[in-house]
């Protein structure tokens, strides 16, 4: 009890400034954890998903901090490393307790696979265009141009286009073979599932061992570390059972907030989820784009739709293959459109390597007109 005390008062290494609502702001939105709970047991759905929903904001921002805190005292190739595996963990958790819940319930199976494959389509759209045109508007008003490491802007553009393909062929075998069994849409899934990871892994050791100097950025070991290496471990694992306890409620409840709010399954995926999961990592890549930090604003958003699309999306379809799902990167006609024109889109704008306030308005622009559908859908 001491040893918690302690970490907790003002030192060195101190929780204080990081948890408490009086310096964090953020931290104010972790009062929801208790209403999410109150709702859950007193079968008021609706509301359950509203409070998990919000909990899940300051909780994957103290996901995010515990790893920047381990990431301070390692190498930069293994800081990366560390990023990049808990980068989008709320996305994976929420993706894969919807998937048990499909394969505890088979009735529920349609709705929570659409849930799935829209969280992921949203989470690459939020990224590219919402984070991305937030970081250009933010930073542009500031400074007249931004500068940005071009050619790591191109690697990742095309890495992007080529995971793309894996979300394009399954929808366009569908719609070129009308009767085509779902049983052969999700087994090409699987295989193409399989290639994905390889070229994700293959992205791993380009980025992080053969051309590790092309992505370093400069700073890496000038931050100084806010909590020692066993309090950093602590917070994360704490705030990942939290993130666990609140995405069980919330997709518990996915069905019911859809009935009582009529919200279509596709917006609460493609919009809500995402938006929540990733707005403490939305905050930091607009943050660091008003300081000038145009790398590293664009390695978060660029780089957190490239674990997406390569990582987390393939995973959930062997994780389902596993449970005896049929998830599939089958997202949809218009779903894989949108995805297209998001990718197509921020590729044009990156290649040059510079950036303005007004480039961001039209990557806003572009995502509010693609929410607007979603709603209507």
């Amino acid at each position: 009890m001491s040893e918690i005390t302690e970490s907790i008062e003002e030192g060195p290494f101190s929780y204080k400034p990081i948890i408490s609502p009086l310096e964090n702001k953020l931290m104010w939105m972790l009062f929801a954890i208790p209403f999410a709970i109150y709702f859950e047991f007193s079968d008021q759905h609706g509301y359950a998903f509203i409070a998990s929903i919000l909990s899940i904001m300051p909780l994957a921002w103290l996901m995010g901090k515990g790893t920047e805190e381990i990431a301070v005292r390692t190498s930069e190739s293994l800081g990366g490393l560390l990023n990049a595996t808990f980068g989008n963990a709320v996305e994976a958790i929420i993706a894969s307790l919807a998937l048990y819940a499909a394969f505890s319930n088979p009735e529920l199976t349609e709705n929570m696979i659409t849930v799935v494959q829209a969280s992921l389509i949203g989470s690459i759209l939020g990224n590219l265009l919402l984070v991305l045109g937030l970081a250009f508007l933010w930073g542009g008003l500031k400074h007249k141009k931004q500068q940005f490491n071009s050619q790591v802007s191109q690697t990742n553009g095309s890495l992007l286009l080529l995971a793309l393909i894996g979300l394009v062929i399954p929808a366009a075998f569908a719609a070129a073979n009308k009767g085509v069994s779902n049983d052969s849409i999700v087994s090409l899934s699987r295989w193409t599932a399989l290639v994905l990871l390889g070229i994700y892994c293959l992205n791993m050791v380009f980025q992080l061992k053969t051309h590790a100097t092309l992505y370093a950025t400069d700073g890496h070991h000038d931050e100084e570390a806010e909590l020692s290496q066993k309090q950093a471990i602590t917070l994360l694992l704490i705030a990942t059972l939290f993130v666990a306890w609140m995405a069980h409620i919330l997709v518990a409840s996915i069905e019911h907030a859809a009935e009582q709010f009529n919200l279509p399954y596709l917006f609460i995926g493609v919009i809500l989820l995402p938006f929540f999961g990733n707005a403490a990592e939305h905050m930091t890549a607009v943050s660091v784009a008003r300081k000038d930090k145009m790398d590293m604003s664009i390695s978060i958003a660029v780089g957190s739709s490239i674990q997406i699309a390569l990582l987390i999306a393939p995973f959930m379809v062997l994780f389902g293959w596993v449970l005896g799902v049929g998830m599939s990167l089958q997202f949809g006609l218009f779903e894989t459109i949108t995805c297209l024109v998001a990718v197509l889109i921020t590729n044009f704008i990156i290649q040059d390597g510079e950036s303005n306030w007004f480039e961001g308005v039209m990557l806003i622009a572009t995502y509010l007109i693609i929410a607007m559908a979603f709603l209507y859908m």
